[in-house]
């Protein structure tokens, strides 16, 4: 009896060897991306970083976070870019800590974030507000990090209308729209919802309940927060001081930033271009995603400093 108990001791030993042999070999299975970054103390913004090759950075649109860019990931890995998503602090899985919600503090954060990353010569796309943040980030920056600015639907380069400036919000509208964020968020996420494509139905129920999902992900005082910032930001003196190639993608039928926004950055940006999505509201990189993958693969392999206007 005690010859088997000695057998069976041993063998249990040696299983148990073995299995911490095993696990100390184990190759680890991630590249070693940190899928946090610490921006400042106590301060971590989340980001979705995949593949390898060409960096193209993407900044959410509000109160959107990274997720948004799910489709464009998976297209964009696939083509051999690395693809870099952003969550601005207050907004998804990124840290909501209390303080500053504006334009400078985004475009800081996001110059932390490429510098850890060690990227340089990626091309920065932002949508709606967060068009206005890449723009920012690259007045403010001298285009640091990066080759190219992508903006889609651009919140830019004024939300409201200003003097010489017709297009956007009137003061009136933006300041009960802000508001609204303070007393019903629900209410301010179904408005968008129904206004965000091109037509009510123009993107399918699975989609539109996904994005409800992601924008109710934001912190409810970084979202007023960063709104009201957007509101008092006016980038048209900035615009004439972007001197890298820049991509400007918007859609035609555009119910919450106007189409006029776009002509208005073509204009006052020397080397852009306008790509127009004549099927598209706001939601453009879900109504012609496609075209919209296809179109910014293309801006981002461009060896030249000027493509032609597309969409005319």
């Amino acid at each position: 009896m005690k010859t088997i108990i000695l057998v069976l001791g041993s063998l249990m030993t040696l299983s148990f060897n073995s299995f911490l042999f095993a696990q100390g070999k184990r190759i680890p299975a991630s590249a070693g991306r940190e899928e946090y970054i610490e921006v400042e103390k106590n301060v971590r913004l989340h980001v979705t970083d995949l593949g390898e090759g060409q960096p193209i950075v993407l900044i959410h649109g509000w109160p959107l976070n990274n997720a948004m860019y799910e489709y464009q990931y998976q297209y964009l890995v696939q083509k051999g870019f690395r693809v870099i998503g952003i969550s601005l602090r207050g907004f998804g899985k990124s840290d909501s800590p209390y303080g500053r919600y504006d334009f400078d503090v985004f475009s800081d954060d996001i110059k932390v974030v490429l510098e850890k990353l060690n990227i340089e010569n990626a091309v920065l796309g932002g949508f709606s507000m967060g068009g206005a943040v890449v723009i920012h980030y690259a007045t403010k920056y001298s285009a640091a990090h990066i080759s190219k600015l992508a903006l889609f639907a651009a919140a830019a380069p004024s939300w409201l209308q200003r003097p010489g400036f017709p297009y956007g919000l009137t003061e009136t509208d933006a300041a009960s729209f802000i508001e609204l964020t303070r007393t019903d968020r629900p209410q301010v996420i179904d408005n968008f919802d129904k206004a965000f494509a091109a037509t009510e139905d123009g993107i399918s129920k699975g989609m539109s309940d996904w994005l409800k999902g992601i924008n109710m992900d934001a912190s409810p005082f970084a979202a007023t927060q960063s709104i009201t910032a957007l509101a008092a930001l006016d980038l048209r003196p900035e615009l004439a001081k972007i001197n890298i190639p820049v991509a400007i993608f918007h859609g035609v039928k555009d119910k919450l930033v106007d189409f006029a926004l776009a002509e208005e950055l073509h204009k006052g940006i020397k080397n852009s271009y306008l790509v127009k999505f004549e099927n598209s509201g706001h939601a453009l990189f879900i109504e012609e995603m496609q075209k919209f993958n296809e179109e910014l693969e293309l801006f981002a392999v461009s060896k030249s400093s000027l493509m032609k206007q597309s969409g005319d």
